[in-house]
């Protein structure tokens, strides 16, 4: 960075930052925003599936659930590294909320639990059996394709190498998921993988925000984010609906 240029200009121009030293202090709140969010969800979704292995019809899906509970957890831990480097306790921080607590299943769309627990709010609904812990994977999962995506070109490069590793490993459990949901349609689960649908969409939906955030021009100039959130509910629309047309499916 030229010595004449402030780090605003700096990251407006596409510049990086590479460790806590040189981040001001609401790009570092921001920041610390982000990796938290990352982090809850995934240790939230981790307990979540980690309730539903013995639900799992046979071996097969059951260790594809526990890899996803161990991979989630481990994916975790890389970004909590990064908190730790900000300050973060990172020794108490697994044990710091309930992961495995859940809303009523009929809680209104976009509902929270705590402002302490940063988990996306479609982490605080229960899942209903194996049918439906499935569809969720694959609908939450396209979701987390479509913010990593953008989280690859964050400004904090430390942020954008981890989650470069960690975007394959996510990926890999929507395919897990496009394979569970082929197997319940043989098995004639098609009844209930419509109803498991039409419950998670929504949901999954409202973890984009709302279509115009006057937050985004800010976070943009910081080099945080890239696309709004309409660009990214749109992604994720059309990732749902080439995944359902795969399968032969609507929601």
């Amino acid at each position: 960075m030229a010595e004449d240029m402030s780090i605003q200009s700096y990251l407006s121009q596409g510049g990086k930052l590479t460790n806590p030293t040189n981040v001001p202090p609401r790009y570092r709140a921001e920041l610390m925003k982000i990796m938290a969010t990352f982090v809850d969800s995934e240790l939230a979704g981790a307990a979540g599936f980690a309730d539903v292995i013995n639900a799992a019809p046979g071996i097969k899906e059951r260790i594809a659930a526990a890899k996803i509970v161990l991979e989630k957890t481990d994916n975790a831990g890389q970004v909590l590294r990064l908190l730790g480097e900000f300050g973060a306790d990172t020794a108490r921080y697994a044990n710091s909320h309930p992961w495995t607590a859940r809303l009523p299943r009929n809680a209104p769309v976009g509902s929270s639990r705590s402002e302490h627990d940063m988990r996306l709010s479609v982490l605080n609904y229960p899942l209903d059996g194996w049918v439906d812990a499935v569809v969720m994977n694959l609908s939450m999962g396209l979701a987390v394709g479509v913010q990593l995506d953008e989280l690859t070109r964050i400004s904090y490069q430390p942020l954008a190498e981890t989650i470069r590793g960690i975007a394959p490993v996510e990926a890999r459990h929507v395919e897990l998921a496009e394979e569970g949901l082929a197997r319940l349609i043989e098995q004639e689960k098609t009844p209930e993988l419509t109803v498991s649908l039409e419950y998670w969409r929504p949901r999954v939906a409202a973890i984009f925000g709302e279509a115009s955030s006057g937050r985004f021009e800010q976070l943009s100039g910081w080099g945080l984010r890239h696309r709004s959130n309409a660009a990214l509910l749109q992604d994720w629309n059309d990732r749902m609906d080439a995944a359902l047309t795969r399968l032969g499916l609507t929601g």
